[in-house]
């Protein structure tokens, strides 16, 4: 006569659940950590085109200083000659009148001179200035690429580390699903997939949930230390488990999920 299937009690349904929350919860952690590091690559990527747009502003303001102080030496160099031209029609004009206009328009070429050769300096004290800040940022923008380039090493190779993580650690999600029950396992996904934490089982500890913080009643508290039915939290959806069965569960399973992580 075949013996019956030896039936696994719900203390025990409880412990393979919650190993296998340990490893999903290790799981999600890694996830989160992968998510996060495209966003500070990202971030990087975006400071140092933000320093070669900045660089390139002031390179066209530098052009178009240089443009500025051109246009006003040339305008010194037309000036000058025809101040030369008019003081050679002032040697053969034969009355007062021309000579004095011709007179009016060198001392307004004269005058055009000066106000070209101070805007000129001013050009070129603009940019002067704006060659020391363009070559401080191209400085910079060297280092950032550089510091970038090492970023996205990095990031390659811990992505691809984090992902060996994570494929061995699902593996062994999957050894650990096999131990609970069908029925527990699909509660437990269901809660898990609405929990914003991926918790799906929790611990009391000082008498209130971990998932919600709410109070739970003192007879509840009994029927959870008592390990001998499922309780759900009334205000978080969560299965609850007492706090000394989940320290054992730590202990035990931690070890070997630091083990897969070392070996990965």
């Amino acid at each position: 006569m075949a013996s019956k299937p030896q039936e696994v009690s719900v203390e025990e349904k409880l412990r393979a659940l919650y190993d296998l929350q340990l490893i999903d919860s290790h799981i999600d952690e890694i996830k989160l950590f992968m998510g996060n590091l495209p966003l500070e690559v990202q971030e990087l990527d975006n400071e140092v085109n933000d320093i070669q747009n900045k660089s390139q502003q002031l390179q066209q303001e530098i052009d178009a200083s240089q443009s500025g102080m051109q246009e006003k030496k040339n305008l010194i160099k037309d000036a000058e000659v025809l101040i030369k031209k008019y003081r050679d029609q002032q040697d053969k004009v034969r009355n007062n009148r021309e000579f004095e206009s011709l007179d009016k328009e060198i001392e307004y070429q004269e005058l055009e001179i000066e106000l070209a050769n101070k805007r000129a300096k001013e050009f070129e004290l603009i940019i002067a200035q704006k060659k020391d800040l363009y070559e401080e940022f191209n400085v910079l923008c060297s280092e950032k690429k550089e510091y970038l380039y090492q970023k996205r090493k990095e990031f390659d190779q811990m992505l691809q580390k984090h992902e060996e993580e994570r494929i061995d650690l699902m593996e062994k999600a999957t050894v650990f699903s096999k131990n609970v029950e069908s029925r527990l396992l699909q509660l437990y996904k269901r809660i898990r997939s609405k929990a914003k934490n991926g918790l799906a089982i929790v611990p009391v500890e000082r008498g209130a949930s971990g998932g919600s913080f709410f109070t739970i009643p003192p007879q509840k508290c009994i029927d959870i230390a008592q390990r001998k039915k499922v309780v759900i939290d009334e205000h978080s959806g969560r299965i609850l488990i007492d706090a000394a069965l989940a320290e054992e569960e730590r202990q035990k399973i931690l070890p070997k999920i630091r083990k897969i992580l070392i070996e990965s």
